[in-house]
């Protein structure tokens, strides 16, 4: 028993409400043939949706062998639309590239029926609607009336409760269409068909009930049923739909051999797209590793260096820059003096930071500092051991000091020389000096 309890639908455009279903209350018997008429958009479709579970009520209830839907879940509306209902379109929905065999059997591939099932049980649908001779023809090699034939065996292979046809003679001439009619009177023998149509002489011709609606209300039931008339409802267990991977599989790779042409150019299109995104990564790897290299060879000729002491060389440069800025001032006397930039140098000079590189060295050998070993190419420690080399002169036997050079001390100019080294102490190694030899470093990527 099939029951519709104060129903409402209504659809939402844009700032207006569309009532398609207003408040209507009916009960359909388990065999008749019911006609809803009425004209275009009263809301024929609408409830027929609702009865197949394609659609959605927005209040009432729908009632189906006694139990509410209102908390039907998709899979419970799948199982449902699967098992209980058969649908009829004016458009038939046939796939086009099947055969006539192949569109029933496959209404049953979510039923997980063996496929010689479906084929057997196929046939003696299409026997029934007349068409036992046609099983292996396409759509395409078929008139309208012999394609909703079609659409009328698809709809019945599955034994459903109910069979909903929206339109069924509409795209049909009066012949077929009288034939389609004998056809829905015969199965409404032993179940329920609810029929949607605008020719009301068919709908009395062959109907057993009628019901008019009009703006979503019914205002006319030929037959209502009344009280103490309603059977007891019955349950009946559904299996859930489910479609096995062979099936799917197989009806895939048909579909694919269908359209050969289509099948092609997707997938020249996807190769492309695929090799395009491969060269993408290949070029953004490649550029990457380069830069990494680039960043490797220049911190390699230009390491971060710690002394053991540090000065400040910004206001070294500072002062250099303001005093090329403000030129050299004469006395009065005519001796060059610059005052400023002499302040500036020797503030710089006593701003002169010692750094503690033994505590330095234990964090770099401890747990914390391990991050920065895996960070960094190589860390390297100089203990500023000066190598003294001498070199004999042609003349006169005397030796020459290499390193440290001599030059300076040549030139009467070693004094000079200390006196920096005593006051930059360790920085002195980092200017052009006495030192002529250079240890190696000990990571041999670091040699080139």
């Amino acid at each position: 028993m099939l029951r519709l309890e104060h129903l409402v639908k209504d659809y939402y455009t844009g700032d207006e409400i569309v009532h398609a279903i207003r408040d209507l209350t009916v009960t359909f018997r388990d065999n008749e043939f019911v006609s809803i008429l009425g004209p275009s958009g009263c809301g024929k479709t609408t409830l027929l949706n609702i009865i197949g579970g394609l659609d959605n009520y927005n209040s009432g209830n729908l009632v189906i062998n006694g139990r509410s839907t209102k908390d039907y879940t998709d899979k419970d509306w799948d199982t449902y639309r699967n098992h209980r209902i058969g649908f009829v379109f004016q458009s038939y929905n046939l796939i086009m590239h099947q055969t006539v065999l192949q569109n029933v059997a496959l209404s049953m591939a979510l039923t997980d029926v063996p496929k010689d099932e479906r084929e057997k049980r196929a046939a003696a649908a299409l026997e029934k609607v007349g068409l036992k001779d046609q099983l292996n023809k396409k759509p395409t090699q078929m008139s309208g009336g012999q394609m909703q034939r079609v659409a009328i065996a698809r709809a019945l292979v599955n034994d459903p409760e109910i069979l909903l046809a929206d339109e069924p003679t509409g795209a049909l001439d009066s012949h077929t269409s009288v034939q389609i009619m004998d056809l829905l009177k015969e199965i409404a023998k032993d179940r329920l068909v609810i029929m949607v149509t605008h020719n009301p002489e068919l709908a009395q011709q062959y109907s057993t009930r009628i019901i008019r609606l009009r703006d979503g209300v019914i205002v006319s039931d030929s037959d209502p049923v009344r009280e103490g008339e309603e059977l007891e409802d019955e349950q009946k267990p559904l299996k859930k739909p489910s479609m096995k991977f062979g099936t799917a599989l197989s009806l895939s790779f048909n579909n694919l051999l269908t359209k050969k042409g289509r099948t092609l150019l997707t997938a020249f299109a996807g190769s492309i797209g695929i090799i395009g995104i491969g060269l993408i990564m290949s070029l953004s790897s490649g550029m990457q590793g380069y830069i990494d290299r680039v960043e490797q060879d220049t911190m390699t000729s230009y390491p971060v260096t710690i002394e053991d002491n540090t000065m400040d060389m910004s206001v070294l440069m500072s002062a250099m820059m303001d005093r090329d800025e403000q030129g050299e001032k004469k006395s009065y006397d005519g001796t060059v003096r610059s005052r400023a930039f002499a302040d500036k140098l020797l503030g710089s000079i006593a701003d002169t930071e010692k750094n503690n590189l033994t505590a330095f060295r234990k964090y770099l050998n401890s747990p914390g500092g391990q991050e920065l070993k895996e960070t960094a190419s190589a860390i390297e420690y100089n203990y500023g051991i000066t190598m003294h080399v001498y070199n004999k002169q042609a003349v006169g036997d005397k030796l020459v000091a290499v390193s440290p050079n001599g030059l300076m001390d040549e030139l009467g100019m070693s004094d000079m020389i200390n006196l920096r080294d005593q006051f930059m102490g360790g920085m002195s190694s980092a200017m052009p000096g006495s030192e002529v030899w250079m240890a190696l470093p000990a990571e041999s990527s670091l040699r080139d």
